[in-house]
């Protein structure tokens, strides 16, 4: 079946342009971050999208189905409930995504008052960070806005329950929102989100965090072993 006309088109040929085609609309980046985390409900994207309309969501995932981003299936029993997961295409934003971050964490002076607040929106910085840091498994992150995981170094992801806050990073997914399911996690890091921005900012090093006392690191490996030593653990 033909795909159906796009709506509108910069009608340019320019890489940039035909990228932003599929993703410059309003809100699509910010689906395809929550769906970094793996299959998710329709409720389960309209709760961590707040200031989405129904209609708009609803319209995005089409276009995004539309254009090979992303597809709607049905899980089988017992859950049979449908769920929208991206496609090889669509987790291929990733880096995109963290490029953006990290361009704009100079904007994140502090939340403003009409500023929601999820835990796992640091995921994909953080993951950077850790990775560059030589991190590889499965790492829990403890914030007070919540609980998220990530697999990182090319780690296989636990396995869990889809969506909503007991959601489970899947194979080829960048996080997990809540905490592991299964076996532990090689590390768990426990911080606040100012010390989580300026980790993900680069003005503070996970090394210099544990010695400093802005960040407790529990757990096993390579990772786990290079933060104590950093403190003389």
């Amino acid at each position: 079946m033909p795909r159906p006309p796009r709506r509108r088109s910069y009608d340019q040929y320019c890489a940039a342009a035909r990228a932003l085609d599929a993703v410059g609309d309003r809100w699509t980046l910010l689906i395809v971050r929550e769906l970094l985390a793996g299959p998710r409900r329709y409720t389960d994207l309209h709760a961590d999208l707040p200031g989405v309309s129904t209609d708009v969501l609803a319209s995005r995932l089409k276009d995004m189905e539309r254009d090979g981003l992303a597809l709607r299936r049905r899980l089988p029993a017992p859950l049979s409930v449908f769920v929208y997961e991206l496609t090889e295409r669509g987790a291929a934003l990733l880096p995109v995504l963290a490029a953006l971050a990290e361009w704009g964490a100079s904007e994140l002076a502090g939340p403003r008052p009409t500023d929601a607040v999820r835990a796992h929106w640091f995921a994909v910085p953080l993951r950077r960070c850790l990775e560059a840091a030589g991190a590889a498994g499965v790492v829990e992150v403890r914030l007070p806005e919540g609980v998220f995981h990530m697999c990182v170094g090319g780690a296989a992801a636990p396995s869990g329950p889809v969506g909503g806050s007991s959601g489970a990073a899947v194979a080829g997914t960048a996080y997990g929102d809540g905490p592991v399911p299964g076996p532990g996690p090689v590390v768990r890091l426990e911080l606040d989100a100012d010390t989580c921005l300026a980790v993900s900012k680069g003005s503070l090093t996970l090394q210099d965090g544990v010695r400093e006392g802005r960040i407790k690191a529990s757990g096993e490996g390579a990772l786990a072993n290079a933060l104590r030593g950093a403190c003389g653990g």
